[in-house]
């Protein structure tokens, strides 16, 4: 299994950035894509952003794009997510995950390793 370990969270004003970096470790051959989520409050788990080890597709929910860039550092097994433009309604616990196999996928079940999540706090 992968090991995934979110930071980078915090409390920021409605309109500041933060980036949060994920650190795979462990079987990390099995892993074909990453995945950004978040979880707020009485909600549902839900898709911020995918990509793949290899190569450059990136994939977004419609709600982030064009505020979040997700980016990778293959020699450090580092993904990131730059939150950029935040608003209250990003206020969320955020998780990345392992994705074993198609590795853009958006839902929560294409998904086998977890990482315990960071939160994210925007103020308004």
């Amino acid at each position: 299994q992968v090991q995934l370990v979110e930071s980078g969270g915090g409390l920021v004003q409605a309109g500041a950035s933060l980036r949060l970096s994920c650190a795979a470790s462990g079987r990390t051959f099995s892993s074909v894509g990453m995945g950004w989520f978040r979880q707020a409050p009485g909600k549902e788990r839900e898709f911020v952003a995918a990509l793949r080890w290899s190569g450059s597709r990136t994939y977004y929910a419609d709600s982030v794009k064009g505020r979040f860039t997700v980016s990778k550092d293959n020699a450090k097994k580092t993904v990131y997510l730059q939150m950029n433009g935040l608003k209250p309604e990003d206020t969320a616990v955020y998780y990345c995950a392992s994705n074993p196999d198609y590795g853009l996928g958006t839902r929560v079940e294409e998904y086998d390793s977890w990482g315990q999540g960071t939160q994210v706090t925007v103020s308004s």
